[in-house]
């Protein structure tokens, strides 16, 4: 597995849907901070992407700024980058970020 592309705004409503039969995953990143680049390499090498029972949704932050937005509205999470948000059940089970992103918190929680 790898990422999924969150790319339009209507496809965050439809993967808070899906989380009622597989835990989300919105990692939000911005392409010109190091830090949102570090945090970005320690989630993949962690492993995380290749879990079945996840999926995990990259947001390229400066490209699509608004479905951050959408995001916090439909979450109710204030936006922060680099951001990880988990979604089971239509409700937010975890959210961190910059270092404090932890792939194997998110895991138990799968």
């Amino acid at each position: 597995m790898s990422w999924k592309i969150l790319s339009e705004p209507n496809q965050v409503s439809e993967i808070i849907e899906a989380s009622k039969q597989k835990p989300q995953l919105f990692f939000k990143h911005s392409t010109r901070c190091s830090i949102s680049t570090m945090a970005l390499s320690r989630f993949e090498k962690s492993g995380i992407l290749t879990n079945e029972h996840l999926d995990c949704w990259y947001l390229d932050l400066l490209e699509f700024r608004q479905i951050s937005s959408e995001i916090e509205k439909l979450t109710k999470v204030i936006h922060q980058s680099p951001q990880a948000i988990l979604v089971h059940n239509e409700q937010m089970v975890y959210t961190e970020s910059h270092g404090m992103i932890d792939a194997v918190e998110i895991l138990k929680l799968v």
